[in-house]
């Protein structure tokens, strides 16, 4: 194997390994496969709503409701690919591993992950279970009503 070909292995060793430690520790890993289209494997609970008239008479927000939800990502699941133009949102994982992907990578969250995922007017992303057991976070947000 002549110079060049070692120097390019060694290199993708070394960068692989590096990717591997930054995934470890919660950082970006930049994704190559495409956003999924569709949700599978999800599970929703409501935990609490705050009614459209409620908002407007405490925080003149017409037209909008609060949610407070409990998703579950089975086992090779997946949430769509969408945006939060006008969807405001936190999302704190409280088991398993939640893995976001946005255009410029990916990045894990688990219960260990101390902030919560923002979902602010710039955010469009998607969400993988990749592990073995099923990944839960509490998700709070505004949605339009109806």
């Amino acid at each position: 194997m002549g110079g060049n070909a070692k120097r390019y292995l060694k290199q993708k060793k070394i960068m692989g390994g590096l990717l591997m430690s930054f995934a470890s520790a919660g950082a970006v890993v930049w994704a190559n496969a495409p956003a999924p289209a569709e949700h599978q494997g999800l599970s929703v609970e409501t935990l609490g709503k705050i009614s459209e008239g409620s908002l407007n008479t405490q925080v003149d927000l017409d037209g909008h409701i609060l949610l407070l939800r409990a998703i579950t990502i089975a086992p090779g699941g997946q949430i769509a690919k969408h945006s939060h133009a006008k969807v405001p949102g936190l999302v704190k994982v409280i088991s398993g591993e939640w893995t976001e992907g946005r255009q410029s990578g990916e990045q894990v969250f688990n219960i260990d992950t101390p902030s919560a995922i923002l979902e602010d007017s710039e955010t469009t992303h998607w969400f993988y279970n990749r592990g073995d057991e099923p990944a839960t976070a509490i998700v709070c947000d505004i949605k339009p009503a109806g």
